[in-house]
């Protein structure tokens, strides 16, 4: 993982300390391509190949590749990267995603209840520090992607209601945007909000403490010439919805076992294709940002190699 950190930022941070409203990370204008794309999905489950029941190895394999075709200039993962929070699929990670380091791309995660599977909290911890190093003493930050996109990376394992360390933080990021930025992509775990299910994968529904996040973003979006998208995972399918100004998606597609869901009728993904391997990427323009879902199609080759775009979106920017 590559995350610039310019030398002023750095100082600032250690002489004020973490509560600063400034992005935790920066990466110039002059760094990143043009058009500006980033790409964000999850829950891809990095284990032994050998297990084939708790994540498709071709599949997510597949996925890797290519996005490192797209070289997009940030790759967020919203959690739930390794199987287990042990050093074995930490290893798997960093073997599989060699094409990631050859091309120099930035990878962004957030933590899902996953990295916290199969081990002790602070050993969990310190296993996911080590694959970023970057991050360590942090569960949640953000990084400023040029001078019109801010990505958040939030830990829905731990609290996100009002009053909460990390609520605090987040309102203090949003308020602190400069009036340069258009978009504010934040990453996490469990979904605010998503199809919610009354027959199957009813424990996957949104819970209160996301719920929570979510009538911040309404407030939020309303009184900001910034537009909020949410890219979210624990349900490994594809989902995409509109509500109070926000775009909420579900992108839980990156390998592991697929789950499929009921959609309701605020869903705006209605195709009936399952399972949905995929990866979301963005586009950045003068006067919209564009998202596609990109799903692979032959997941069930021994080497999948066929895409298509099964979803686009516009999202106008506002001036």
């Amino acid at each position: 993982m590559r995350i610039s950190l310019p030398m002023v930022l750095w100082l600032a941070m250690v002489v004020c300390g973490p509560a600063r409203a400034a992005a935790t990370f920066s990466l110039p204008k002059s760094e990143l391509p043009d058009p500006l794309v980033f790409v964000a999905y999850g829950d891809i489950r990095f284990t032994n190949p050998s297990e084939t029941a708790a994540s498709s190895p071709a599949a997510r394999q597949a996925l890797i590749a290519k996005i490192a075709e797209e070289s997009p200039a940030a790759v967020f993962i919203n959690g739930d990267l390794p199987w287990h929070g042990i050093a074995e699929d930490y290893e798997v990670y960093r073997l599989e995603t060699r094409a990631w380091r050859d091309k120099h791309l930035r990878v962004y995660p957030a933590l899902g209840n996953h990295e916290f599977s199969a081990c002790a909290g602070p050993s969990c911890l310190e296993r996911w520090w080590d694959a970023f190093p970057e991050l360590r003493g942090r569960r949640w930050y953000s990084v400023a992607i040029g001078e019109k996109v801010v990505g958040i990376a939030l830990d829905s394992d731990a609290p996100l209601l009002p009053g909460s360390e990390q609520r605090t933080w987040l309102e203090a990021q949003v308020a602190a945007l400069a009036p340069a930025v258009r978009v504010v992509l934040i990453v996490m775990h469990h979904p605010p909000t998503a199809d919610v299910q009354t027959v199957k994968l009813v424990d996957h529904n949104p819970r209160p403490n996301e719920q929570s996040l979510a009538e911040y973003l309404k407030s939020a979006a309303a009184r900001s010439a910034t537009r909020f998208v949410v890219s979210a995972g624990h349900i490994h399918n594809y989902e995409r919805l509109e509500q109070d100004g926000v775009t909420y998606l579900v992108s839980g597609g990156g390998g592991a076992t697929p789950y499929d869901i009921d959609r309701t009728a605020a869903d705006r993904y209605q195709n009936t294709d399952f399972p949905n391997y995929h990866y979301v990427r963005f586009e950045l323009h003068a006067d919209s940002l564009t998202g596609e879902m990109i799903r692979l199609e032959d997941y069930s080759a021994a080497k999948p190699t066929h895409w298509k775009s099964k979803d686009r979106f516009e999202i106008s920017l506002r001036p």
